[in-house]
């Protein structure tokens, strides 16, 4: 499709009906300066900030004395320096605030206050989290700003300190994700400084207990009105499927209260996390339905429903402005609802004018006026995230969209190409910096996903307001706009669960400027290499297979997983994770690790779909956390775990998910044998413990794997001494002792109720390959293969260097998962051979 041409003459039209004028850049210079001067700001001392200032001023003052001399560059570059200013004195006045007061010297002292909170956002929970025996507790977080304080000595205090409240509320939970901004609260607990120095809080305010929290004043009406609003939409879309009935409500007005960790995984895997924010974009859609296509507002046939309804044009101006001070009060006026009201101002400019080049200077304003306003959205990812989006969208969109279309592609497919194009090439070295990966799936998942967009929030908005004055309707609505937001859900998790969806990526900012630069690169060679079109579908091919991974094509390109590979451990960070081979695509797994992504990421690799048994050999976070993750996608049988339900909170878990899942659960004991394909093992411990209950044993005795009789099990103290234990053999005579995380003392019990334990192939070490270790154990066994799972970088010192010499010292050949990344073994005996998918091995 070539650009149309007036039929007066002048400039051709792009794609999308915008004028293509040179774009007006004279505001954003000052408003770049304004943003790093608020920047720097907030995250320095007072003192500081003024000399910023003050240096600032004097360079404006000098350049502007002889401005008469020096002309209008002179005048722009004052204008700049003043902007800075401008900026950080912003910055500086509301960082000093976080300084001020009584609350950030009751924090520094760790002190328990008594206080009077005025909740400032929604409440929000925080996502799990294993670290160790323990899983984070999941916490309700909202933020608020302290009016009233009274220190441990009694002494009373007005102030006005903002505060992020963190609550580990058990019954009251409910209570607490319903508070509504404004609300007043009576809040009990301990003051801690802010984890990291750029927060913009005085202090973190933990409360006490797990009631219900004590209101002592009402929220706003503005705020009730909003809370009414969204909870009708809530209601509207109570009978729609899981997916859709969580993603609505975040679509249409922010509210990701339903969307569980797997499906925002699954979004941040394919860069759509986007739709789960409140951005300019929905505002920008409502209003497209209303005005128009860009640039007809001024034409005798305006598009849009206000002609339709015979609303005149200025009159459809003011409805335009209504729409954005209900979309404000919907969903809360906090800065980033204003920084999406401000987004959808700019576009609604566009609508009325169509002209493109007045995009940027009103972009460049906003940007301008709502940093002086809120210093804080300059050290926000995501306001940088929706300014290089919306300038991508705006200068280099129309040019790629254009050259798209000069090349065949249909003009409404280039634009949506174009754009998501644009927008990912800019933000993905930001992504880059703080989530260390770059997603290979999220151009072909967002422009999937893109159709469904509008449908879904127009309807949704439809049904919000419906949702007041005829339920009945809104539900049938609601109903309708299920099924494009079904579809997006649906994109996010078919991108999410491609073997190739993301891969990791140095973090930090030279990890973003690296990914800046091959990113450039790639657009430069796209324009000028001879051949480009060949070169551009073979790398399209590649970035399939790369995605794809074809299980053929990727063992031979990166040798995993080993063909017949018997026994893997996978790499799931603090925690264990392995894999025995059943046969096929049939394997038992045992343990899950702490997360669910990495323990499904190996498994998929591994090709492991069906899992006869699943073997938890205790209820420590790092062992059971990523059970989701192991049940994902795969027929699992049966799931068998130790018989001490220690912590209490994690066993709970287990016995939940899998009931979710329609998986048993049933108990190890001592002696238990069973054979599964190529597979034959003995459950060595726990035993039962007289006069302890909990343990779970079928016995205190039983054979010895080595053939001969073993006397009585021994029973440990605490979870870890609970851990089943498992003596493997295979069909090719590969054996392997399993030690889950047993102490010393367990240990030790261990050799004695089996005194015949004979030498093992391969030997999985005990506790993350932690000090605390058996010798005589190590001695016994004498282990051929010593693979530890540890996660780098642990606060733990795992592996203790005293465990890896003990085990060298006995002749085994060790490794571990930080080092060496996931291990693989094959063979038996002297052709027993370790693979490592990284690099260091031992």
């Amino acid at each position: 499709m070539s650009p149309a041409v007036p039929a007066g003459g002048g400039r051709p039209e792009g794609p999308a009906g915008w004028d293509e004028g040179p774009a007006d850049l004279r505001l954003v210079p000052p408003a770049l300066a304004a943003w790093g001067g608020a920047a720097v700001a907030v995250g320095v001392v007072g003192w500081w900030s003024v000399a910023g200032v003050l240096l600032c001023l004097a360079g404006a003052a000098l350049l502007l004395r002889p401005a008469a001399r020096r002309g209008l560059r002179a005048t722009a570059c004052a204008g700049v320096l003043l902007c800075a200013a401008a900026g950080a004195a912003s910055g500086g006045l509301h960082a000093a605030d976080l300084r001020r007061g009584p609350v950030p010297g009751l924090a520094r002292d760790g002190g328990r206050v008594g206080a009077e909170v005025v909740v400032a956002s929604d409440p929000r929970l925080t996502r799990p989290r294993a670290g160790g025996s323990r899983a984070a507790p999941v916490s309700v977080v909202l933020e608020g700003e302290v009016v009233r304080v009274e220190d441990r000595d009694g002494a009373v205090h007005r102030t006005r300190a903002p505060v992020l409240v963190v609550v580990v509320a058990g019954d009251g939970r409910r209570e607490w994700l319903r508070l509504l901004p404004s609300t007043r609260l009576r809040v009990t607990g301990r003051l801690a400084l802010p984890a990291r120095a750029g927060d913009p809080f005085a202090a973190v305010l933990r409360a006490d207990g797990a009631g219900p929290p004590r209101v002592t004043g009402p929220p706003s009406g503005l705020q009730r009105t909003a809370g009414s609003l969204r909870a009708g939409l809530r209601r509207a879309t109570e009978g729609l499927p899981p997916d859709a009935r969580a993603l609505l409500p975040g679509l249409v007005v922010g509210d990701t209260s339903r969307i569980g960790p797997e499906l925002e995984e699954a979004f941040e895997a394919t860069d759509l996390t986007h739709l789960l924010a409140v951005s300019g974009s929905n505002l920008t859609l409502v209003l497209l339905l209303l005005i128009g296509r860009p640039g007809s507002a001024q034409r005798s046939e305006r598009g849009g429903l206000a002609p339709r309804l015979g609303i005149p044009l200025r009159t459809t101006a003011l409805a335009g402005g209504g729409l954005t001070l209900a979309f404000v009060v919907v969903c809360r006026p906090d800065p980033s609802v204003l920084r999406a009201a401000a987004c959808g101002l700019v576009t609604l400019l566009a609508i009325a004018t169509g002209r493109r080049r007045s995009l940027i200077p009103a972009l460049a304003a906003a940007v301008l006026v709502l940093v002086l306003y809120d210093p804080w959205l300059a050290r926000s990812y995501g306001f940088l995230l929706s300014v290089l989006a919306t300038g991508a969208l705006l200068t280099v969109a129309p040019r790629w969209s254009e050259a798209l279309a000069r090349r065949g592609v249909p003009g409404r497919v280039a634009e949506a190409l174009a754009a998501t194009l644009a927008a990912q090439a800019v933000c993905a070295p930001v992504v880059a910096v703080f989530a260390a990966r770059v997603s290979l799936v999220a151009v072909p998942a967002n422009v999937l996903a893109e159709p469904a967009v509008a449908p879904a929030t127009v309807l949704g908005f439809a049904a919000l307001g419906l949702a007041q004055v005829w339920p009945w309707a809104a539900g049938a609505v609601a109903w309708a706009a299920g099924w494009p937001a079904g579809w997006i859900a649906g994109v996010a998790r078919a991108g999410a669960g491609l073997p190739g969806a993301e891969t990791e990526w140095p973090d930090g900012w030279w990890g973003g400027l690296l990914l800046a630069l091959l990113s450039g690169i790639v657009v430069l060679a796209a324009r000028r290499l001879p051949y480009r079109r060949w070169i551009g579908a073979g790398c399209g091919v590649l970035l399939f297979l790369a995605v794809v991974r074809p299980p053929p094509l990727a063992r031979l390109v990166t040798g995993w997983p080993p063909s017949g590979w018997v026994f893997a451990m996978c790499q799931v960070g603090q925690g264990d994770a392995t894999v025995l081979a059943a046969g096929g695509d049939a394997a038992v797994v045992v343990d899950a690790g702490p997360e669910p992504a990495p323990v499904d990421r190996c498994l998929r690799d591994l090709g492991v779909r069906r899992i006869p048994l699943l073997v938890l050999t205790h209820f420590h976070a790092d062992h059971v956390a990523g059970l989701p993750g192991v049940l994902r996608g795969r027929a699992v049988g049966a799931i068998q775990t130790t018989g001490l339900a220690e912590p209490p909170e994690q066993a709970e878990f287990v016995r939940r998910t899998a009931a979710a899942a329609g998986v048993p659960l049933v108990p190890a004991g001592a002696g238990e044998r069973r054979v599964l394909g190529p597979l034959e093992w003995r459950v060595l411990w726990p035993g039962a413990v007289p006069g302890r209950a909990g343990h779970g044993g079928t016995g205190s005795g039983g054979a010895d794997p080595g053939g001969s009789d073993s006397g009585g099990a021994e029973g440990g103290s605490g979870a870890n001494d609970a851990s089943v234990t498992l003596f493997v053999r295979t069909a090719g005579g590969l054996t392997l002792l399993l030690l889950g995380d047993l102490e010393p003392p367990a240990q030790r019990g261990l050799l004695r109720a089996y005194p015949a334990l004979p030498p093992v192939d391969v030997l999985k070490v005990a506790h993350h390959g932690s000090a605390h270790q058996d010798l005589g154990l190590i001695r016994a066994v004498r282990p051929r293969l010593a693979l530890v799972s540890a996660g780098r970088d642990n606060p733990y010192g795992h592996p203790s260097p005293l465990t890896l010499g003990a085990l060298r010292a006995g002749g085994a050949r060790v490794l571990s998962t930080d080092r060496d990344g996931a291990i693989a073994v094959t063979g038996a005996g002297p052709a027993l051979v370790a693979h490592a998918l990284g690099a260091g091995a031992d």
